[in-house]
């Protein structure tokens, strides 16, 4: 026979329910929740850093503070993410360097070809007072930077023949990123530069629309650009970087300790980001050349000697070129 609790026991039930329901929601309410777009798949190194990056920050905030990460461009393009942080629409964004031309300047430096001597000296320069206080110069525009990603060195890939010396540019229809340095880079080079959109670019190499692009290995791999384009030349003539964007409107409303707490993650992020492209580099080139591409490694000279001039160009912008100088004395 079963016990029937008093009618007084069950409305304490019920009333320490209600009130351990309540905490609950109150304690869910206090938690502070950044929204984290980016266009690159959930597989992708950056991607991984930066679901890390939220670990690390609920670790430390002792779960007050969460990031909510939409991948895959599902909020839109790299461009429109850093427009959504200006306006406040938006907490966080990772773009590539080129695409913050736009907004800022100084950006135009990581786009110049064999600016970086090699992948060490690179680290050296982000890591550096310089690398920190480009972070820092789109705040006027309401975009902070908090750290870079590595994204690698990026290379030519085509659909009709190897890139194996800017004369074999010649004829073809290169896609570039929304950049006028990446831009110039490939009409000196003997290319036909044409911007398009990274989620439509496969599409463009299938229907003939360009003859080929270039960017890093892992992004030509999780891409799938190497199931069309089967020639892939390792010239390494940009170095862009990935940069991790907070909007100043959220920034400046965190308190100083979760400032602290969100930089501190960030920087952990970046620095286990970097094994994690290590890995990824040469996963890549290893699954594209099982596919069927054909990968070399072409004399940079001819590339280096190609775009000098595009160096001597930023004579007339003090400011570009004093910065030019610094970079490359790094050690």
């Amino acid at each position: 026979m079963k016990r029937k609790l008093p009618v007084v026991v069950l409305l304490m039930t019920g009333v320490i329910c209600c009130s351990l329901f309540l905490t609950a929601c109150q304690r869910e309410s206090r938690v502070k929740v950044i929204k984290l777009a980016h266009a690159l798949d959930a597989s992708h190194p950056v991607h991984k850093a930066i679901l890390y990056m939220g670990e690390r920050l609920k670790e430390k905030s002792g779960g007050k503070y969460r990031i909510e990460v939409y991948c895959s461009g599902q909020l839109g393009t790299e461009r429109e993410y850093v427009e959504l942080l200006q306006i406040g629409s938006l907490g966080m964004t990772k773009v590539s360097s080129s695409v913050l031309e736009g907004f800022v300047h100084k950006f135009n430096i990581f786009s110049l070809p064999y600016l970086f001597r090699d992948d060490e000296h690179r680290a050296h320069v982000l890591d550096s007072e310089i690398g920190r206080q480009l972070l820092l110069e789109g705040q006027k525009f309401w975009i902070r930077g908090l750290c870079y990603f590595d994204a690698g060195s990026r290379s030519f890939y085509s659909k009709a023949r190897p890139i194996n010396s800017p004369d074999d540019l010649r004829g073809l229809k290169i896609r570039t990123q929304e950049s006028t340095t990446s831009l110039q880079m490939v009409q000196v080079l003997g290319g036909s530069a044409t911007p398009i959109a990274w989620g439509e670019l496969y599409t463009a190499l299938q229907q003939g629309i360009v003859d080929g692009a270039e960017n890093n290995p892992p992004s030509f791999y999780l891409s799938h650009h190497y199931e069309v384009c089967k020639y892939y030349a390792l010239d390494e003539h940009t170095s862009v970087p990935d940069v991790l964007l907070i909007s100043t409107e959220v920034w400046n409303d965190l308190p100083p300790q979760a400032q602290q707490w969100l930089q501190e993650s960030a920087d952990e992020a970046a620095v286990y980001e970097r094994e994690l492209w290590k890995i990824a580099t040469q996963n890549a080139l290893t699954e594209v050349q099982k596919a069927g591409v054909i990968v070399s490694y072409p004399d940079k000279k001819p590339f280096q000697d190609k775009v000098k001039d595009i160096f001597e160009g930023y004579k007339n912008e003090p400011e570009i070129y004093e910065l030019i100088q610094k970079i490359r004395a790094v050690q």
